[in-house]
């Protein structure tokens, strides 16, 4: 006679098992320990901690959003200046419009900075003068020419949503090294990247690892200040809420869910503190202030000088991965230039510039660049040839991204572009090379960084990836 499936044995709970279990205990509650990344220090092995001694402790990503154009700032090509307005000498490839125009020579000078002598375009001068700290690299190229699919390669390692992003792999990988803050923590300047949040989102990995979505600004979040008067009455309610649920969790069968919700309401209430003291910059000296363009007179320098300075606290407060997005500039589009190139990167460089160097050099100031590293890039680079008269189109063939601190060999230049800046010549760096060596920084070896789900071992990097070693201090 088959077995009727319409009636089954309730599962064990976990306080079930505990009330039956006489012995283990010191092993449950060791494991209970290892399982927290903050806690765990074992060599190898998923969540296990670093594998090897790292070089960057943290990550702050200055995402700039919609592409910015490489020949018109860290890759300078005289032959653009010099064949503007000719025909394109190349085979053009398909473009995301297909409005392709002649060459378009760089509408702004290039400098030597530093020691180094690195060439920065007149778009970026705070920037350049932290030349000595950056390291250059000339020869990205993505397999997307699209934002959405774009964002989630930069982002995931995959071209589509549903992957955990890289903050949230570090995330996993390292732990917090605080209880009061998330380990990974996205600052929204006001411009979320096409594909939305998903970018930031954990995947597979456990939901914990995802971003915490917040402003740079008062209130960082919504909700975050209590609507008690009295904080004993707040405490009270969290104490019934907590009786409550004990009492919920010892007849349910699948009791982790609850917990899961339980830890984050717990951090929520313990942000409640943090949060309002982490936005407190009154403290923060008038040199400080003015270092990260706090009084610019521009609003949109103010605005991203904010998140600079706010993902330098949270840094100090033992956050991972802080990812800082750009602010909406009205008429300008982020750094998406498909037409009226000198405003929208003139307006976006003029956001950007002066926080950027001042975040680099008050890391610097304070002994934290050394082991934070610090990356700045888009999805992809755009056309040397014009999009219509006055814009660039998008360019996956090769781009230009910068890091900076965390075991990066300073003041240097790495791979190349042909003479137009269109496409790798010279050491061609895959998304999936930059997430292996951001990993390795972070003490990771990326083929052993996994998750098993789907029936296999997931990873950031997929079956790809090289660590790019000759860029390594």
């Amino acid at each position: 006679m088959s077995h009727c499936n319409c009636f089954g044995d309730a599962p064990l709970t976990r306080r079930e098992m505990l009330k039956t279990a006489s012995t283990g205990f010191g092993a449950l509650a060791l494991a209970c320990l290892m399982n927290d990344r903050g806690y765990a220090a074992l060599p190898g092995g998923e969540g296990a901690g670093p594998h090897f001694a790292p070089k960057a402790k943290r990550v702050i990503f200055l995402y700039m959003d919609g592409g910015v154009s490489q020949v018109d700032s860290f890759d300078p090509k005289p032959r653009l200046t010099q064949d503007n307005g000719k025909p394109f000498p190349m085979k053009m490839e398909p473009t995301q419009f297909d409005n392709n125009g002649n060459t378009l020579g760089s509408l702004w000078d290039f400098k030597n900075y530093g020691q180094s002598g690195l060439p920065v375009s007149s778009l970026f001068p705070h920037v350049g003068e932290c030349a000595d700290d950056l390291t250059v690299i000339r020869s990205m190229v993505s397999n997307f020419s699209e934002h959405n699919a774009a964002n989630y390669f930069l982002h995931t390692g995959f071209g589509q949503s549903g992957r955990p992003s890289m903050g949230a792999w570090s995330s996993y990988g390292l732990g917090a090294e605080t209880k009061d803050l998330p380990g990974y923590i996205v600052l929204n300047g006001g411009l979320i990247p096409s594909g939305g949040v998903d970018n930031f989102g954990a995947g597979f990995l456990p939901a914990t690892y995802q971003a915490s979505i917040m402003r740079a600004a008062d209130p960082a979040l919504a909700n975050i200040k209590p609507l008690e008067g009295d904080r004993r009455l707040q405490d009270n309610k969290l104490a019934l809420m907590n009786s409550l649920d004990a009492a919920a969790l010892e007849g349910m069968g699948r009791p982790d869910a609850v917990e899961s919700a339980i830890k984050n309401y717990e951090l929520a209430y313990r942000m409640q503190i943090a949060i309002p003291e982490l936005m407190d910059v009154k403290g923060e000296s008038e040199a400080t202030k003015k270092l990260y363009g706090l009084d610019d007179e521009y609003e949109h320098t103010r605005s991203y000088a904010a998140q600079c300075l706010v993902a330098r606290r949270l840094i100090e407060r033992g956050v991972r991965f802080v990812e800082l997005t750009c602010p909406p500039i009205k008429g300008s589009d982020r750094w998406d230039a498909h037409g009226g190139l000198k405003e929208n990167h003139t307006n976006n460089a003029r956001a950007v510039d002066r926080p950027i160097a001042g975040l680099l050099k008050d890391l610097k100031a304070r002994g934290l660049l050394h082991d934070t590293l610090v990356v700045w890039t888009g999805e992809f680079g755009r056309t040397p040839f014009a999009q219509g008269t006055n814009g660039r189109d998008h360019n996956p063939f090769g781009f230009t991204m910068w890091m900076a601190g965390g075991g990066m060999k300073p003041g240097m230049v790495y791979g190349a572009t042909d003479e137009f800046g269109y496409k790798v010549i010279e050491n061609k760096v895959e998304i999936h090379d930059l997430h292996a060596t951001m990993l390795h920084l972070l003490g990771f070896d990326h083929t052993k960084l996994t998750y098993r789900f789907g029936g296999r071992d997931m990873r950031l990097t997929d079956v790809h990836g090289n660590v790019m070693k000759e860029i390594l201090a």
